[in-house]
């Protein structure tokens, strides 16, 4: 996924960010995920993530969607290791691969991976939630939306990746009218207007990277 920013831009974001936090594990899970071409939200979303948690006092938080761990990796930061991160994702070796990153990072204490589909791990989670982040496959942002509107506490957080995706929400991009690109977009689009319409929420989009949704539950 390419950064909307330009990418000057976008590579001075990173380096603020290593400016103020250097962990060689960190280093370790970028490059795999640059050799594997695998989507990880990079560091300068990394740190919004763990700020955004912070600032409502986060003491749970949901991941829909988590692959190796990365996110996890910032979330557990702002939890601390009394805390709880619940990472969810359908392939237990990457559920495996992010327990030996976050072990040596000093990140696990608050951390347990559900194995399966992510909205069913979400339900099988008692009670409110103070932050839920959506990173699935994005024909099922609308029912992730759904499902993380409800179960978020007041002054809870919804949080979202790729709302810009690559610029198609906006009719930009090469394969704008490609009908499984165009099936994709239509899901985020729904989804983004579902949360601007909610009067439980206020929202914005942070253009970074390939745009992150926040959503504050006042209501």
């Amino acid at each position: 996924m390419q950064s909307l920013l330009p990418i000057e831009i976008d590579a001075h974001l990173a380096e603020l960010v290593k400016a103020q936090h250097v962990d060689p594990v960190l280093d370790d899970m970028e490059r795999r995920a640059e050799a594997h071409g695998f989507p990880i939200v990079g560091r300068a979303v990394g740190r919004f993530l763990e700020l955004q948690a912070r600032m409502v006092g986060a003491r749970r938080v949901v991941e829909l969607g988590s692959g190796y761990g990365y996110s996890a990796y910032w979330f557990a930061g702002a939890v601390g290791a009394d805390g709880e991160v619940v990472c969810t994702d359908a392939d237990a070796a990457n559920a495996t691969l992010g327990e030996q990153y976050l072990r040596r990072a000093g990140r696990w204490a608050p951390v347990r991976y559900h194995v399966g589909d992510a909205l069913e791990g979400l339900a099988a989670v008692d009670g409110e939630v103070d932050v839920i982040y959506c990173d699935i496959d994005k024909e099922d942002y609308p029912e992730a939306w759904s499902a993380a509107a409800r179960r978020l506490r007041i002054g809870g957080v919804f949080l979202c990746d790729n709302v810009l995706w690559d610029g198609r929400v906006a009719g930009l991009g090469p394969d704008t009218e490609d009908p499984s690109r165009a099936a994709v977009t239509d899901a985020i689009v729904r989804m983004t207007r579902e949360v601007a319409q909610d009067p439980r929420y206020v929202s914005a989009i942070n253009p970074v990277r390939d745009g992150v949704l926040i959503a504050l539950r006042t209501q």
